[in-house]
């Protein structure tokens, strides 16, 4: 049933099945040109629709959500037209497939940055920015981020993530970004699309560990299976008892492809007056007690 061209041993076999069993729940069978009959046990298509309408045998799906065959890129790619995966879901697909190009193991994951880089995310002088590398890390970042959200070289490097920072490591994140649950899901979603074809690699599944051990209650997060590219967005926070408006804007630069710079711009004139303030406070000498 499936091609000997474009096959690959699957690199997580258990995670591409879970993967798609996660997708095949979701997808509503209106969608797909199956009538609601009302009397569906389970949500979303069975496998029988799902091997009927991508043109392969029940057996070889069933079999294929266990993780017990080689798939061919032929073959998932009419699965994710079935199931109606966007372009990031679709690349993990592949990439959990052992279709993609390996990307390179990085023994050292603190990389130097360019000056030039450096001197761009300080020229936004009320727009916080920072730099992250292809597993999310915080390489990079202006005084505005410093003020604002929190300084990153106070952490130590081994949880200097912004995934780290948005599941609740910076001090009371949950509290002062508004509607946080769906902006952290987002976050995550977007950091397992990044860290998708480097699962195996010792930095990874470092970041996992810390993960599940700082964030026990969110162990259920780490096991979701969505994934999706980084959008525009706007963020409010609650910043010095007032509110924040932010604008959400990500850009790859052109010397580093995999890594990513995140600008927050003001929304309003009040929000960049109250980060001129944020910034100018911050560069106060600190007074000692006695």
């Amino acid at each position: 049933m499936t091609s000997t061209t474009e096959q690959a041993k699957p690199t997580h076999p258990k995670e591409l099945g879970a993967f798609l069993r996660a997708h095949r729940e979701r997808r509503n069978p209106v969608d797909v040109g199956l009538r609601d009959t009302g009397r569906r046990r389970t949500p979303g298509l069975r496998r029988e629709e799902v091997a009927a309408l991508s043109g392969v045998g029940v057996a070889w799906y069933t079999w294929l959500e266990q993780g017990r065959i080689v798939p061919s890129k032929k073959v998932l790619d009419s699965v994710a037209r079935t199931l109606g995966l966007r372009p990031a879901s679709y690349r993990h697909l592949l990439a959990l497939a052992g279709l993609m190009p390996d990307s390179p193991v990085e023994v050292n994951h603190q990389k130097q940055i360019a000056p030039s880089t450096q001197e761009l995310l300080d020229s936004w002088e009320t727009s916080p920015a920072v730099l992250l590398d292809c597993r999310f890390d915080i390489t990079a970042w202006n005084a505005a981020y410093a003020a604002v959200w929190f300084d990153p070289e106070l952490v130590p490097a081994i949880r200097r993530n912004l995934m780290w920072f948005m599941a609740g490591g910076a001090p009371d994140v949950q509290e002062t970004v508004e509607c946080w649950e769906p902006l952290a899901r987002a976050t995550l979603a977007q950091f397992r699309a990044q860290t998708a074809r480097r699962a195996e690699d010792p930095r990874t599944r470092e970041l996992y560990a810390v993960l599940n051990e700082d964030f026990p209650e969110l162990s259920g997060w780490w096991q979701c299976q969505g994934v999706d590219d980084l959008r525009s967005r706007p963020v409010s926070l609650r910043v010095a008892g007032r509110r924040l408006q932010l604008k959400l804007f990500a850009f790859r630069p052109v010397d580093d492809p995999e890594a990513l710079i995140l600008v927050q711009t003001p929304a309003r004139d009040a929000d960049r007056t109250l980060i001129e303030n944020l910034v100018r406070i911050s560069r106060l000498p600190l007074r000692r007690a006695g």
